[in-house]
């Protein structure tokens, strides 16, 4: 089940890294990627997270690259804009938010 709104993209490089993840660590049969927003409150901002969860009621189900994504209703103009990617490099490796990323 899919919804028209998709609050987060992932690129291809996320999404190869995710579903190498899922098959690794054997994640169970109907969960999906969580990407959701910790914080927001004063100066801080908020954070970005992702694990993998099973949908729970009001979330918002897409699928991207095959994989269901789920985010929380409640934070997704947190998200609008956000671009999970995953970088692997000499320095560093691991998974990016970049918001307001040029998605087109």
């Amino acid at each position: 089940m899919s919804t028209a709104l998709e609050p987060v993209s992932i690129t291809a490089n996320a999404a190869e890294e995710v579903t190498k993840i899922m098959s690794s660590k054997d994640i169970p049969e109907g969960y999906g990627l969580r990407i959701g927003v910790r914080g927001g409150k004063g100066c801080f901002g908020v954070s970005y997270y992702l694990g993998f969860d099973k949908k729970k009621e009001g979330d918002l189900e897409y699928i991207v690259h095959e994989i269901p994504v789920y985010v929380a209703k409640a934070e997704t103009m947190y998200l609008l804009g956000v671009e999970l990617d995953f970088y692997e490099g000499a320095d560093a490796r691991g998974f990016t938010f970049n918001k307001d990323a040029d998605l087109s």
